[in-house]
């Protein structure tokens, strides 16, 4: 059976390495992510964590599998309890030019079919991606929202 996927794709004004940046950078990723934050040192192999920014929980966690900075981040992603192969998805964030803005597509993939991680992805990536967006050209994340990943 194959697995489900969630592409999300938006258009941002700014450059690859402020949306990599963006992505990869902690403190800036706890501008835009709702009160969380990523943390890893990015290189392939590693670990990386998402993190509640108030008590230091962890919500997903996971390894860098590719960094092809500025053009491309794949990481898998698990629910810090649940982080077994078959419960692991994988998430790619892919940026390229277009005409003076950047196209960055985000493949979230290999999804248990029916779970709870596919129901909040599907809610939580667009509230993420278009907080990042709207902080990168404006300079002001969207509001806090209540976030859609437990």
């Amino acid at each position: 059976m194959n697995k489900p996927q969630f592409v999300y794709v938006t258009y941002i004004a700014s450059t690859p390495e402020k949306i990599f940046d963006a992505l990869t950078n902690t403190e800036i990723t706890k501008q835009y992510w709702f009160g969380n934050s990523n943390v890893s040192d990015w290189k392939p192999g590693s670990k990386w964590e998402h993190r509640e920014t108030r008590d230091g929980s962890i919500r997903v966690t996971g390894t860098v599998v590719e960094n092809a900075r500025p053009k491309r981040l794949v990481i898998t992603w698990a629910h810090p309890d649940e982080a077994v192969p078959e419960k692991t998805s994988r998430v790619t964030f892919d940026l390229e030019p277009v005409e003076g803005t950047v196209k960055l597509t985000v493949t979230h993939s290999e999804l248990e079919p029916e779970s709870k991680m596919a129901e909040a992805i599907a809610k939580g990536w667009p509230m993420v991606l278009s907080s990042l967006k709207t902080m990168l050209e404006t300079g002001k994340p969207l509001p806090q929202i209540k976030p859609a990943c437990k």
